[in-house]
């Protein structure tokens, strides 16, 4: 330390973080969606470098904050080895036809009218089965991605879709990591959380799909622009379209559903990818590769190897069917991995500081009843979720910070614990920087900003948990044995 340590004031608290809405609003207007291709890395730097001034002036050293720099970024390294490897799970799904022949099933059975709204119900259900929302987005959110693009229809509206869908899914599931950690820190058990929450997340979802047919139902889709048929034709010629190829998605579904760890399950579903490319997509490998000169086990090697770093290149002569399909590999997840990291950043100096606690300590002055302390942990939820970059700590540090002052309100745990999944959640891909935001819009092909007026489960639900709140709907008190424990 260099001297004594000062509590942050509120002004030293604000400053950094206004600092940041300003750039990161300049940083918009200037380059658009272009934004977080360099700008919004910068501005987020910029801000850490403000909190950091902040930060030593009140007596932090700089080896003190360094240190919290690199420990907000070795939390976020899980994220970034699971993006790594979406990215190499792409390439491979799409060289060995898995990603494409769920594009071709898919229009097959699939209407424009209800579109949207099986799009969500199908990654609702399967985030429900294996609580993932991100291995979800990164398989079934790719191929209907693609089929959107066939039948015409909305890339923005169709990521809204499967985010909503596959959010809704993870937050109820029993397998999920945060459905698991919002009761744990509140201090419930999970099956009591899960039960609580369909009173806030079940209309939610309800008026999400609602909105989702509706929409739907009054889509023109331009058949004629997305070239339904010629998509369809040009995917059968150009691979070997079989149902061998969900073997890959079964075993990866399977592997999430035994609870496995995302990165090598993903990394598993990666290396399978690249094994039936080798045995079903030869003739693809030739034409990817390109180099007569190589034997044919090097070329298979080199077609998949390059699958896995660089992604697919599709050349069929059709510009839709090339544009849908060329994508994937680690190297297209590194720009989203800067913005975590330098998004990281601004957060552990915030943190190491200590401006976060004291912005929730000042937000805890405005609190006078029931309904304030919701809205005031709803506020703080999507607060951390933008401020920190990362939505385990915007459920961890509220959950910690506001257990006691729900308890002294003699208000069970669950309420809490239903609220920081309402809030700390469901928001997180919203935010562009944030880990799930740049995840989904990494993996999805979508700006965030275009995706995030369609995520309608993800803004309803902060805002009927605040409203369940203020007129006291389905708060429930604490009970005997749960206020021992609390007072234990």
């Amino acid at each position: 330390m260099s001297g004594k340590l000062k509590t942050p004031s509120v002004i030293d608290t604000l400053i950094p973080i206004l600092s940041l809405v300003i750039m990161l609003a300049l940083s918009v207007y200037l380059y658009g969606d272009e934004s977080s291709s360099g700008a919004n890395q910068i501005a987020l730097l910029l801000g850490a470098c403000i909190a950091a001034i902040i930060g030593i002036r009140n007596g932090y050293s700089w080896k003190v904050i360094e240190k919290g720099i690199v420990k907000g970024i070795s939390m976020g390294l899980g994220a970034i080895m699971i993006l790594l490897a979406v990215g190499s799970l792409i390439g491979t799904w799409i060289l060995s036809g898995t990603v494409p022949a769920m594009i071709y099933y898919g229009m097959e059975i699939l209407s424009p009218s209800i579109f949207y709204f099986a799009a969500c119900v199908i990654c609702a259900l399967s985030a429900l089965s294996i609580g993932s929302s991100w291995t979800v987005a990164g398989t079934l959110g790719v191929a209907l991605m693609g089929i959107a693009a066939g039948l015409g229809m909305s890339e923005a509206i169709t990521a809204g879709a499967v985010i909503s869908g596959a959010y809704f899914g993870d937050k109820m599931s029993p397998l999920s990591d945060s459905t698991n950690l919002a009761p744990a820190v509140a201090g419930t058990d999970l099956f009591t959380h899960i039960r609580h929450m369909i009173w806030t997340t079940g209309p939610s979802l309800t008026i999400a799909l609602v909105l989702f047919l509706i929409l739907g139902l009054r889509a023109h889709p331009s058949t004629e622009a997305g070239g339904f048929e010629l998509i369809q034709n040009t995917i059968d010629n150009s691979f070997n379209i079989n149902v061998f190829s969900f073997i890959p998605l079964i075993v990866v579904f399977g592997m999430a559903i035994k609870k496995m760890p995302a990165f090598p399950t993903i990394m598993i579903g990666a290396l399978l990818g690249g094994v039936f490319a080798v045995i079903f997509q030869q003739d693809v490998i030739n034409r990817f590769i390109n180099q007569p000169d190589l034997s044919g086990g090097f070329t298979m090697i080199s077609g998949v190897w390059t699958a896995l770093h660089s992604g697919f290149i599709m050349d069929s002569g059709v510009p839709m069917v090339d544009n849908l399909l060329s994508r994937g590999g680690m190297i297209s997840m590194l720009n989203t991995i800067w913005l975590v990291i330098c998004a990281l950043t601004f957060g552990a100096v915030l943190e190491t500081i200590g401006a976060l606690a004291k912005l929730v300590e000042t937000i805890l002055t405005f609190v006078h009843s029931t309904g304030s302390l919701i809205v005031a942990t709803v506020a703080t939820c999507i607060g951390i979720n933008i401020i920190t970059a990362d939505q385990y700590i915007a459920i961890v540090l509220p959950g910690r910070m506001y257990r006691t002052e729900f308890a002294r309100r003699g208000l069970a745990s669950k309420n809490l614990s239903r609220t920081l999944e309402d809030a700390g959640t469901i928001t997180s891909p919203l935010v562009p920087w944030n880990t799930c935001g740049a995840y989904m819009s990494a993996s999805l092909g979508v700006a965030t900003f275009a995706y995030l007026p369609f995520c309608f489960f993800n803004l309803l639900n902060p805002v009927v948990a605040v409203i369940y709140g203020l007129f006291n709907i389905k708060i429930e008190k604490l009970d005997k044995s749960e206020l021992a424990l609390e007072s234990a």
